[in-house]
């Protein structure tokens, strides 16, 4: 006895393979995947706290920006391939590269009282909310 398979116009499966990975993370050179940046974002009335998971990295290769709502952090891993005669590689797990996280907040941060630490993989930063503006109304003539 035969199967009968329905026929679905809107299954892309032939498509797939096309984009297979397109929306996966980011691969080094040798098909090994870089590092996710994970966020923790919370909100009280004056300041945002973003815990970012940064393992592997050291203090020196972070940067954080901001610009005005927008946080950016990129982070660097450069390690050294000490390889000795005779030896060859087996597993390589460890990986060098970039990693790099954006994101948008409700409110402009006040970059002058920012702050950031690092500790045990884990960036740290608080960021006040910038103090609301008077609007100011204009007269008409």
């Amino acid at each position: 006895m035969s199967n009968l398979t329905r026929f679905d116009p809107f299954q892309l499966e032939p498509m797939s393979e096309l984009f297979h990975g397109l929306f996966r993370p980011m691969r080094s050179a040798d098909g090994e995947s870089l590092a996710d940046i994970k966020v923790d974002v919370t909100e009280s009335d004056s300041a945002y706290t973003v815990k970012a998971e940064l393992p592997g990295f050291e203090k020196k290769d972070i940067d954080v920006k901001i610009d005005g709502n927008l946080v950016s952090i990129s982070a660097q891993v450069q390690r050294n391939e000490e390889m000795k005669e005779g030896e060859r590689v087996i597993r390589r797990e460890r990986y060098t590269g970039t990693a790099s996280r954006a994101f948008t907040l409700a409110s402009e941060v006040d970059e002058a009282s920012a702050e950031a630490q690092y500790k045990d993989g884990v960036l740290s930063l608080r960021l006040p909310k910038k103090a609301p503006s008077e609007r100011k109304r204009l007269q008409i003539s």
